[in-house]
C-alpha cells in the first residue's frame, strides 16, 4: 500500500492564524490526484488521532487545477500555549508523510 510520501510531490503544514493549521497535500501528478483526493485514509479520524483536533471541525478543499487537497484542522490548544514545540505548525507534516494511503472508494468527477 503506497504511503502519502509516495504518492504526493509536496506535503507542508503551517499555521493558519492562531486557532487552525492548514495541511496542503501535492499529489504527484493528476492521476495520484484522482485516485487518493478522497482517500478516507487522509480523513478526519486521522487528523482527531494524529493531532488532537475535533473531528468535526476539519475543513478539507480540494483544488483540481493545482492537484492539491488542503485540509484544516482546529488547534487543540491556540498558538503559543505553554506547551507549544511548533508554534508555526511547520513541521506537523513530517507525522503525514508514513500513513497508508488506499485509493477514494467513490468515483466522483474530477
Amino acid at each position: 500500500m503506497p504511503k502519502v510520501k509516495d504518492i504526493c510531490r509536496h506535503v507542508r503544514t503551517k499555521n493558519a492564524g492562531p486557532f487552525w493549521v492548514t495541511v496542503d497535500f501535492f499529489y504527484k501528478d493528476f492521476d495520484a490526484y484522482k485516485e487518493y483526493k478522497d482517500s478516507e485514509d487522509l480523513g478526519p479520524d486521522l487528523f482527531a488521532r494524529l493531532f488532537g483536533t475535533d473531528p468535526t471541525s476539519i475543513k478539507r478543499i480540494p483544488v483540481d487545477s493545482l492537484h492539491m487537497v488542503k485540509v484544516s484542522y482546529v488547534r487543540p490548544n491556540a498558538q503559543a500555549w505553554k506547551g507549544e514545540r511548533d508554534m508555526h505548525s511547520g513541521q506537523s507534516f513530517a507525522r503525514l508523510l508514513d500513513i497508508d494511503v488506499r485509493p477514494s472508494t467513490s468515483e466522483g468527477a474530477v
